[in-house]
């Protein structure tokens, strides 16, 4: 939710967000997130369907719509970039990716130079929403993998 104090202007005002336990929430704000999940399905082609499927005023669902959401959708958001320095050896790369998805990370991109002087560039993007805080982890036994002489996050978004 948005809380906002009444003395900061537009320009210095902050959103704080804060994590509520579903039952706590009012009815108008899960009835919101019912209606936003059917459109987003497409179970409903319309706002107009969706309010009236979860019985839930159309001015309740815009004053809400753009406030409230699943804590599995912002998760979902957590895509980092890694570099990495890789020795042009067989399987680096494939223990790379096996550890990342042992890690429950999602390889979404991968771009590799052509190795020069023994070395080659990898640069991968990675799903990570669904390894918690385990970011850290990653990075550090990146680091530790023979053959991987470099690896930094370059990237999160």
């Amino acid at each position: 939710m948005l809380e906002r104090k009444p003395t900061e202007s537009k320009e210095t005002q902050q959103e704080r967000y804060y994590l509520v336990r579903e039952d706590m929430l009012p009815e108008a704000l899960l009835k919101t997130i019912q209606a936003k999940e059917l459109l987003a399905r497409g179970e409903v082609k319309t706002i107009h369907e969706a309010v009236d499927k979860v019985d839930l005023s159309r001015s309740a669902f815009y004053k809400y719509k753009d406030g409230v959401f699943p804590l599995n959708r912002l998760e979902r958001e957590r895509i980092v970039t890694i570099s990495m320095d890789l020795e042009h050896r067989a399987g680096i790369l494939s223990r790379v990716l096996a550890m990342i998805a042992g890690l429950e990370g999602n390889v979404l991109t991968i771009h590799q130079t052509i190795p020069l002087q023994g070395m080659a560039n990898v640069v991968i993007s990675v799903d990570t929403s669904m390894m918690g805080e385990q970011l850290a982890v990653l990075l550090e036994k990146l680091r530790d993998q023979d053959g991987v002489r470099r690896a930094s996050l370059i990237g999160q978004g």
